[in-house]
């Protein structure tokens, strides 16, 4: 199986290819300038394992939540290079590739995400290694949402964990710190952003549970409508 993942939600932008048993990827923290280099990164990884677009599989990407430049730009990506080549698409949330490599990386089964979102909100994800899945796949334990620091702390509340043994990812923790401080006990935050390396093992169970879609289908995910920018004077 051959499937390439991209990732550009975040300051973070990446790339990934599963070819057959083999795993590679490209990642790099470079804010603003995903448009320039997500390209020459796919290109990049193509070439090194001899492989052109048309012998994927299928394409992944994240599909958000994050940055709506950031989303947009892998939304477009995907969409070209899966109309040229006739190509299935697989979403992967950008959350639960964060809890996913939480867990691969770390062991951690459940794992709480909060990426900040600016305006006082942070984009919320609480997942669980799903049983019975070869390898360990998350799944949403609850729904994701844009929410206030708050409204985060009351939506965990929700749902107990057993001793507090959950992980946490995401750069909302340390962005909104005061608010979450009763929530600090956990494990260290070890995954800030998500990478394509760990969007692929969800996009792989996806495509063999046949859960992929059309290229007319690409529907990023914002979870919010308001948009993170500020008013020129005197405009409204």
């Amino acid at each position: 199986m051959k499937i390439l993942a991209i990732d550009t939600a975040t300051e973070a932008c990446s790339v990934a290819l599963l070819n057959d048993d083999i795993t590679d990827k490209i990642f790099e923290i470079c804010p603003q300038q995903h448009s320039q280099r997500i390209l020459p990164m796919i290109d990049k990884l193509l070439t090194k394992h001899g492989i052109k677009i048309g012998d994927l599989d299928a394409l992944a990407y994240g599909r958000g939540p994050g940055s709506f430049t950031g989303v947009r730009i892998a939304t477009g990506v995907v969409q070209g290079l899966a109309l040229g080549a006739n190509l299935p698409v697989i979403e992967v949330s950008t959350l639960a590739a964060m809890a996913q490599q939480n867990y691969m990386q770390h062991g951690h089964l459940i794992t709480k995400v909060l990426i900040d979102a600016r305006m006082q909100e942070v984009y919320f994800g609480h997942f669980e290694v799903q049983q019975g899945v070869a390898g360990g796949i998350v799944k949403e334990r609850q729904s994701e949402a844009v929410l206030t620091p708050a409204e985060a702390v009351a939506k965990f509340a929700e749902i107990s964990d057993d001793n507090h043994a959950y992980g946490r990812a995401g750069t909302g923790w340390e962005a909104h710190r005061e608010a979450f401080v009763m929530l600090q006990n956990a494990a260290p935050i070890n995954v800030l952003y998500p990478s394509a390396e760990y969007i692929l093992p969800i996009a792989e169970q996806a495509f063999k549970d046949g859960k992929t879609i059309s290229v007319d289908d690409v529907t990023p995910i914002y979870l919010r409508d308001k948009v993170t920018w500020k008013k020129l004077p005197g405009k409204e």
